[in-house]
């Protein structure tokens, strides 16, 4: 199942029109710049670096309006993620996962 990297990601490759291995690198470079892994990356995480480095990291390669493509692959990604996490709140193994960490 899709984590919020995925996400991202997903909605970065079809703002930009970079190539998907373009687009997770690009995201894992702007990540590490934060100091943020990207396993278990959280929403408040993502904004901030989608907010404060990805802008530089798109204009670095080349994009305009790098601001105004962040903004919309936030907007993408919460959207999308929300149908991610309540699919995943129902599925099987993940009340079970729960139950464990309890």
């Amino acid at each position: 199942m899709a984590d919020l990297f995925d996400v991202a990601a997903g909605a970065l490759e079809r703002r930009t029109g970079l190539g998907s291995l373009e687009a997770r690198g690009t995201l894992r470079i702007a990540l590490k710049a934060g100091g943020v892994a990207a396993r278990g990356l959280s929403e408040p995480q993502l904004r901030a670096v989608l907010e404060k480095l990805m802008p530089h990291e798109l204009e670095v390669r080349g994009l305009r309006d790098a601001e105004a493509i962040c903004a919309a692959v936030i907007e993408d990604a919460q959207s999308e993620w929300a149908d991610v996490a309540s699919r995943r709140a129902s599925d099987p193994d993940e009340i079970f996962r729960r139950m464990l960490d309890d």
